[in-house]
């Protein structure tokens, strides 16, 4: 019963939530509002910290295993919309080594579908955010099989995401387990700051190709909870930029695994700082209007 409440509150919150436009950015340079197709690609971003590091200094085999196993199992649910637990794994390939400090983003496509099972081809590639230099580190294939009865239910057709702004937008997605929630069971606050920031970090890095910090948030607004069990699908774009900062919107939506029902859940407005190797705040490209600084 708590659980059937709380998913009556999440799709009770959306209803004065609305996607943010052009109306929300009073700046004339920037340019019109882009349409995005949701729900976003299945990929997974992250960055590698000490951690995730082995003594070496490069990310540690396991928690690359760990996180290309996640995104085959995201890929997997979203293709079937029925529970779905790894079988087996092979052909597993560490091609170079991903050091400290690195994104790393994981893509994959379903090979083949049984009855029960799939197959997904799962890449890990690695980005030097301030150079936009890109490499394939390893790939690997996972085997998937549906648990329990029942037949997959098509996915409730979502509005499309507005988000207008400067650069390429930065989709992240990722899965709220356990350890993520409160004791309401939904995502705790702090984690979820956690993911609008990183991926406002990322879009301003991407965008400036500079290292940034954080400087100030200046609008959070929690639209519903998300649910234990469910995705949270991030969108980042950068709407506005100073002369050492950059303005970045996110857009952070919840998605049912099973049924495909998606809803805005947060939003959020930071400001980050572009820094020199000194420390320093340094210079950030200035746009060109519908373009990006390369």
């Amino acid at each position: 019963m708590r659980m059937e409440a709380l998913e009556q509150a999440a799709v009770a919150g959306t209803a004065t939530a609305r996607p943010l436009d052009s109306h929300d950015f009073p700046d004339s340079s920037v340019p019109a509002a882009d349409t995005l197709p949701a729900p976003s690609p299945t990929v997974l971003v992250d960055v590698v910290f000490p951690d995730q590091a082995n003594h070496h200094g490069t990310l540690f085999g396991g928690a690359a295993l760990a996180m290309m196993d996640k995104l085959a199992f995201l890929v997997a649910t979203r293709e079937t919309r029925r529970p779905m637990v790894t079988a087996s794994t092979g052909a597993i390939d560490f091609l170079r080594p991903i050091p400290q400090g690195r994104l790393v983003e994981l893509s994959g496509r379903v090979a083949r579908r049984g009855n029960r099972s799939v197959e997904v081809e799962v890449v890990l590639a690695a980005e030097d955010m301030t150079r936009g230099t890109r490499e394939t580190c390893a790939t690997a294939r996972f085997v998937l099989v549906a648990v329990g009865e029942g037949s997959a239910t098509p996915p409730a057709a979502p509005d499309p995401v507005v988000l207008a702004g400067l650069g390429p937008v930065t989709h992240l997605v990722e899965i709220v387990f356990p350890g993520h929630t409160n004791h309401h069971g939904t995502l705790f606050g702090g984690e979820a700051l956690a993911r609008l920031g990183k991926a406002a970090m990322v879009a301003a890095t991407r965008y400036a190709r500079l290292p940034v910090v954080m400087a100030a948030s200046e609008r959070i607004d929690f639209h519903a909870p998300v649910l234990e069990g469910e995705i949270v699908d991030l969108a980042a774009r950068v709407v506005a930029v100073g002369n050492t900062s950059m303005t970045v919107d996110v857009l952070m939506y919840g998605e049912d695994l099973l049924s495909g029902r998606r809803r805005l859940c947060t939003r959020g407005r930071f400001v980050l700082v572009a820094v020199g190797y000194d420390g320093r705040p340094t210079p950030v490209p200035q746009p060109f209007r519908g373009t990006h600084p390369g």
